[in-house]
């Protein structure tokens, strides 16, 4: 169950980053008051980071019950889902190193899985 909850944290965070990345080229971001507060009102920033706090509710509830060296390393399978997101959702491209780079961290979080 908690490798469940695992994957929708994993999941909720990507989401959140992908709001954020659709809501930061849609503003004009100034470093100022003004700036900061229209930024964070945008609906798409404001959406990723409602996401984020469940998330962090679930993250806390998985630390409450799960080894830290256990469970973060597998948090940066958030990179390899954000990888593929970024290439389908706003074509971004996927080059052989990025390719290897993700399958390292994939090997890595199978690793660090494995009890």
């Amino acid at each position: 169950m908690n490798y469940l909850l695992l994957g929708v944290n994993i999941l909720m965070l990507v989401c959140g980053q992908v709001l954020w990345k659709v809501g930061m080229s849609k503003v004009d971001f100034r470093i100022s008051f003004k700036g900061i507060m229209n930024t964070l009102f945008n609906p798409y920033i404001f959406s990723g980071g409602i996401i984020y706090v469940f998330a962090t509710v679930i993250w806390l509830y998985l630390l409450s019950k799960e080894q830290l060296s256990s469970i973060y390393p597998l948090q940066s399978l958030c990179y390899i889902v954000g990888a593929f997101a970024g290439v389908i959702i706003f074509n971004e491209s996927l080059t052989i190193s990025k390719i290897l780079g993700l399958l390292l961290l994939f090997a890595g979080a199978v690793l660090v899985g494995m009890k």
